[in-house]
């Protein structure tokens, strides 16, 4: 049986995205026959201290203040003595584009010592992400020893079409699906009304602004009589961008009555939204980061739920299915009455579009990452 460490730069919260996910990856880990260990680094909010943990244990408390938070990131030295002791043969790592080299140094006793490697980059490629002067420092350092770190590890497990990341090969693999915390949608079809439903973390390149743009076109024409068109954004906005490019467009046109920001929502509160939903709203503006190849969470969700949707980017899952509609990657308005026409032309069965996703379970996709590895 297999032991493995699944090492994350950053902590947990019940209701993040990001965190579900990395939960529901170490639950298929699990399906797949492993005994994982969840280190993760967190603060204390009642203390203020900075610690490593291993599941619920504190593993190291690196103490409070700046002499924590430079230890952080460059002393490994007890998470290596833990893993030798604990036996633990294979290493599960998020990048944070952290890249150092202590961090380097740290892998390289970890290989030394017969303990397999990968890192996950979530999101490649990724250096358009950072837009401010401080995240630019930030990635410049990232940016002068990753190639050294993606040297010392077995592969770089990634999302996109890429075969090769700073010069070692990659294992390519699927966002998963956690069906057991995603509820199906209760099946609804009207002739009169089309519910949107966007929900993430609202960043520009969502493009969000796009459907609002599009809702304007609409609703200005004067042909809405036959179809009223709802979109309901789920989640707070990352930044002042997003917000200007949202807001006033709302505003101008009058939208309030078919624009409905929610921000966040969770449990009863989103299932009973989804169930009001028709179709979902997936990314539409990759290209503004210049990917054009990646496979969101977000899309597998929308599946996941039963729902039709739309997107921009190439997401070689759902390229052929008959419940996804594609729009190009330009900044064009989203036509609305292409949307309703789409809808109208079948009705969609909640069942049979999240069977159609079945394969895309997190245990099959990490499963994928521990045969590759195997074999070397």
């Amino acid at each position: 049986m297999r032991k493995v460490l699944f090492l994350s730069f950053s902590g947990y919260s019940e209701y993040n995205g990001i965190s579900k996910k990395k939960l529901a990856q170490i639950e298929g880990l699990k399906e797949c026959g492993c005994v994982v260990v969840n280190c993760y680094y967190d603060v204390n909010l009642q203390n203020g201290h900075r610690l490593w943990m291993a599941d619920e244990s504190v593993l190291i408390d690196l103490g409070k203040g700046i002499r924590a938070k430079i230890r952080k990131r460059i002393d490994y030295a007890l998470i290596l003595a833990y893993i030798k002791e604990e036996q633990i043969s294979f290493v599960y790592m998020r990048s944070e584009h952290n890249s150092s080299p202590f961090l380097i140094r740290f892998v390289k006793q970890l290989r030394n010592h017969g303990v397999e490697v990968v890192m996950e980059i979530p999101t490649f490629p990724y250096d358009q992400e950072y837009i401010t002067f401080k995240s630019k420092c930030s990635l410049h350092i990232d940016k002068l020893f990753r190639r050294r770190l993606a040297k010392q590890l077995n592969a770089i497990v990634t999302f996109s079409d890429q075969t090769e990341i700073f010069g070692q090969r990659t294992i390519r693999i699927s966002n998963g699906i956690d069906f057991s915390s995603i509820k199906l949608k209760q099946s609804r079809h009207t002739q009169s009304e089309l519910h949107l439903i966007g929900v993430a973390e609202i960043h520009y390149w969502h493009g969000f602004d796009r459907v609002v743009a599009g809702l304007a076109d609409y609703y200005k024409s004067g042909r809405q009589n036959s179809c009223r068109v709802y979109f309901h954004i789920v989640g707070e906005f990352s930044g002042e961008r997003e917000k200007n490019e949202i807001l006033p467009l709302v505003k101008d046109n009058q939208l309030e009555n078919y624009v409905f920001l929610h921000g966040q929502l969770f449990g009863t509160d989103l299932d009973e939204l989804f169930d009001r939903a028709d179709m979902g709203i997936g990314s539409l503006a990759r290209h503004r980061s210049n990917i054009t190849y990646i496979k969101t969470l977000k899309n597998r969700e929308y599946a996941a739920r039963g729902i039709p949707f739309i997107y921009s980017e190439i997401d070689e899952d759902f390229e052929e299915m008959l419940y996804v509609m594609k729009f190009p990657a330009d900044e064009s308005p989203i036509n609305i009455e292409s949307l309703i026409e789409f809808y109208r032309e079948k009705r969609y069965d909640p069942f049979e579009i999240r069977e159609s996703v079945a394969h895309l379970s997190w245990k099959n996709q990490m499963q994928k990452v521990l045969d590759i590895v195997k074999r070397e």
